[in-house]
């Protein structure tokens, strides 16, 4: 290997430890790759920043505004709340919900249309008295496949297309996909019917809070002020007040906490009850007694009166702004006017106080605030609520323009009248213009990391392309494949792109692995066509962790998941991916 190959390489390996690091955000990390590839000198100082003009950076933003104008016009929740409520079985319900996500994720992004969708989830699960467990997951799943049926469904088929572009002259249209997404999510609707059944039945099922949804297990914290009634009783006679439907977990008293709790320890002026239960058991246990929530007078404050004063439940989304922040470290009520009265989180038992507490993508909140500010500041704080919202007005003109738009730019793609880049960001423009989504709400969808990230991953992968990093690569993978089949070879590419996948942002997965698929076909002697869709299909679909695809992470939390339960629907599921993956791609793409 020449020097500029092994510097490649090492620049390559360092990326890839420090995403599986996780310990920085994968922007940072894709900058960090850029200065190291022009410190060593395989990427030119005149090059660095052409990724921030490619077509990719256009798209996927402009996707992500077209995305956030549908989900804010009403327009999907209308319509489904009128199915729903006729749909009494289980089966059937499973059928529309996970159906309604795969084909949504086909025009708009899959976390998009996952989280519009979820609130209804949430209140068929209450009606019918399932657990949320049943329907979350496979609609999470659902949605990373419906993500493979359109070029602009998720962002790595925006990439291989643009590869493809590169090696062939002729990139993928927006339904090229189509034939074997299609195939894909057929199989994949049919196997989550009757798969859901490998889903733990351990988990919890929701109840009503006010307009939202309860999780189980929220912790809180209480104090005690002068005057209370719980002044001078025992952690135990407490417990036996409250008839046992909450839980002490610790007892913080002159700023220092206990280091045990017992049942005999008398409660004293002052002292900061840390308290586990559901919302209306955690409220009756505090107010009981003459106790106090944490911060809970925001009315006082706000000048409001109680009947002004909301409570709902929400989960922080992947790019939240929380993710990553300790509680005391945010000031929510200082800075945005909203109190935190307590977090659930799936899988774990929190020992923590609230202000110590460091907020992780897919907890679930109880979040109070004045009722008219609070829709507003969940927005600006990458909340979902866990409850169906109301539609929007404005008369089904308006709720119907922006699908309009869309359609209008997907076939103006398809048929081949212009780019699919000028298509989008016109689509964009007339979301702004016809007041589907204001300018600000425009800015605030655009995931800002994802584009960075891809701005300075571009010239990177290009450099191992420009110095035989990928042609090296390429052939060790063709020695390695030697004597395969073709489908053999395929389905080689295919398994690769989807166990790095869970590890690496998909996006950076299908800008590294793009390029040596491609190679990798040429030297086998293949049309490269086949493999760039496989490493496409492979990035896509990622349901072994909650970790490797936001959609997965947001289902964690309200669905009660742990870690372990993805593989146990996730694994069978690749598995058949891989199996009618294979031959639906050979039979539309042939080698």
């Amino acid at each position: 290997m020449a020097m500029p190959q092994i510097l490649a390489v090492l620049i390559l390996c360092a990326m890839m430890a420090m995403f599986v690091w996780g310990r920085l955000r994968y922007d940072v990390v894709a900058m960090i790759a850029l200065l190291a590839s022009l410190v060593a000198g395989t990427v030119k100082p005149d090059e660095a920043f052409r990724g921030f003009s490619d077509d990719i950076v256009i798209i996927v933003g402009s996707a992500l505004v077209v995305s956030a104008g549908i989900s804010r016009s009403g327009v999907i929740e209308a319509v489904m709340r009128r199915v729903l409520l006729r749909l009494r079985r289980l089966r059937w319900q499973l059928l529309v919900l996970v159906g309604s996500v795969t084909f949504l994720s086909a025009l708009v992004k899959n976390i998009g249309a996952l989280a519009m969708l979820m609130p209804a989830a949430l209140k068929m699960a209450r009606r019918s008295r399932h657990s949320p467990s049943v329907y979350l997951m496979p609609m999470a799943f659902g949605s990373l496949l419906g993500g493979l049926i359109t070029l602009v469904g998720t962002s790595p088929n925006i990439i291989v297309s643009r590869v493809r572009e590169q090696m062939t002259g002729e990139p993928f249209t927006m339904f090229d996909y189509a034939p074997v997404g299609i195939g894909l999510s057929l199989v994949g609707l049919v196997f989550l019917q009757f798969a859901h059944r490998l889903l733990p039945r351990d988990r919890r099922a929701t109840a009503s809070l006010s307009e939202a949804v309860n999780i189980s297990d929220y912790h809180t914290e209480a104090t005690v002020p002068e005057g209370a009634g719980i002044v001078g009783m025992t952690v135990g006679d407490y417990l036996g007040a409250v008839d046992g439907e909450v839980a002490v977990t610790g007892l913080i008293r002159g700023g220092a906490r206990r280091a045990v709790t017992l049942p005999d320890t008398v409660i004293e002026t002052g002292d900061t009850l840390l308290l586990r239960g559901e919302p209306n058991a955690l409220e009756r246990a505090v107010t009981k007694l003459g106790m106090e929530l944490t911060r809970q007078d925001a009315a006082a404050e706000e000048g409001l009166p109680a009947d002004k004063i909301g409570v709902i439940e929400a989960v922080i989304a992947p790019a939240s702004l929380l993710v990553g922040q300790s509680v005391g470290r945010i000031a929510l009520f200082d800075q945005h006017g909203v109190n935190l009265i307590a977090i659930s989180r799936a899988g774990h038992r929190m020992t923590q106080r609230l202000s110590q507490t460091v907020l992780a993508a897919g907890d679930v909140l109880l979040v109070q605030g004045p009722i008219e500010l609070l829709p507003e500041r969940m927005r600006v704080l990458g909340l979902l609520p866990l409850a169906e919202r109301d539609i929007r007005l404005g008369g089904v003109r308006k709720q119907l323009l922006p699908v309009l738009i869309l359609a209008v730019a997907m076939a103006a793609t398809a048929a081949g009248l212009v780019p699919v880049a000028i298509a989008f960001f016109a689509a964009a423009v007339l979301m702004i213009l016809t007041g589907a989504i204001s300018a600000e709400e425009a800015y605030e969808a655009i995931e800002w990391p994802i584009l960075i990230m891809l701005g300075a991953l571009i010239p990177v992968s290009e450099a191992l392309q420009k110095t035989g990093v990928t042609d090296l690569l390429g052939a060790w993978l063709s020695q390695a494949a030697m004597g395969l089949p073709a489908w053999g070879a395929l389905t080689l590419i295919l398994v690769a792109a989807m166990a790095v996948t869970p590890f690496l942002n998909n996006a950076a997965t299908v800008l590294v692995m793009a390029p040596i698929a491609a190679t990798f076909a040429s030297q086998l002697g293949y049309r490269p066509d086949a493999f760039l869709m496989a490493v496409a299909v492979g990035a896509g679909c990622d349901f072994l962790t909650p970790i490797g695809h936001q959609c997965n992470t947001l289902v964690m939390g309200p669905g009660g998941y742990r870690f372990g339960d993805y593989a146990r629907l996730g694994a069978p599921l690749s598995a058949l991916v891989v199996l009618t993956g294979v031959p639906l791609i050979l039979l539309v793409w042939p080698v």
